[in-house]
């Protein structure tokens, strides 16, 4: 009798088991961290065009003519590019003399907020005596007050002290924020406190301790500090129009606003080009001391 004949059957593919755990979840984060990134990108994107779209076709309509910037709908590429509207800026208006103005007022208020706002911001940390916290919440308090409501009575004092339609009057009220003490005050609860202990024991003074250790610790601080105030004094219009009641004294704000009005109708090109005009020197200021006002606006209130 014989033996049945078997044959090898091949193997069956077994198809392998799905994955399973961490592993498998791997590929849907990158995709959904891909498509995160993305979506940040294009809304980066737009912002950024929304916020340099203004700036630059004020640039570019700065070089059109009168009927074109009038045009509607408006063109972003000028058609005939001119000079005209800069012609006028510098030959009808005394540009360097209100430039001078608008320098000058907004270097010394930027220069006396970096000193006396560092000084309270110091005198508010590092100092101890009666009435610390009290001082503080009313400096913080005073933020919270609007600069319209003080307006009038501070218009009142200055022209009982007889300086309207002078540099002091467009300088002193402005020379110490209370918001500048709070950003100091902020940023200066970082500095170690005992780092001025030490100081004093060695016998250094108060005077000596704020100018050669704790200001150069705050540069961030004061950069950030500076482009703030720099800015709001260089594009400040309410104050100077009111107080400066002669043209020796107008700061390039208060100049273009007044000159760029005609008899009938307003002329946009001496606007768009003083515009740009004023807009350039804060321009500089902010690329020369980017990287300090970011790193002051990041660090400022951690302790």
């Amino acid at each position: 009798m014989t033996a049945p004949v078997t044959r090898d059957r091949p193997p069956v593919a077994v198809p392998p088991a799905p994955a399973s755990g961490p592993a498998a979840r791997r590929p849907v984060r990158r995709r959904r961290d891909r498509v995160a990134t993305i979506v940040l990108h294009v809304l980066l994107v737009a912002g950024l065009l929304a916020m340099v779209g203004p700036f630059l076709w004020m640039l570019l309509s700065s070089f059109k003519t009168e009927a074109e910037i009038r045009l509607v709908p408006a063109t972003w590429w000028p058609e005939q590019f001119t000079l005209a509207n800069y012609r006028e800026l510098f030959g009808r208006l005394d540009f360097p003399t209100y430039f001078f103005n608008s320098a000058l007022v907004a270097t010394l208020v930027t220069a006396g907020n970096l000193v006396f706002c560092s000084a309270v911001g110091y005198a508010l940390t590092k100092l101890r005596f009666p009435g610390r916290r009290a001082l503080f919440g009313l400096v913080l308090s005073s933020v919270m007050v609007p600069s319209m409501v003080t307006f009038v009575p501070l218009f009142v004092l200055i022209a009982n002290l007889g300086l309207t339609n002078t540099y002091a009057a467009l300088v002193l009220p402005f020379l110490a924020g209370a918001l500048g003490a709070f950003l100091m005050r902020q940023f200066m609860l970082s500095i170690p406190d005992e780092l001025v202990e030490s100081a004093r024991v060695d016998g250094a003074s108060e005077l000596r301790i704020f100018v050669r250790i704790v200001l150069p610790l705050c540069r961030p601080a004061l950069a950030a500090l500076g482009i703030l105030t720099f800015l709001a004094n260089w594009n400040s219009f309410i104050w100077p129009l009111v107080v400066a009641t002669t043209e020796d004294k107008y700061t390039l704000p208060v100049a273009l606003a007044l000159y760029s009005v005609g008899q009938n109708q307003t002329k946009f090109g001496l606007l768009l080009a003083g515009s740009v005009v004023v807009v350039l020197p804060v321009v500089i200021v902010f690329l020369v001391l980017q990287r300090h006002f970011v790193r002051g606006i990041a660090t400022t209130g951690l302790k």
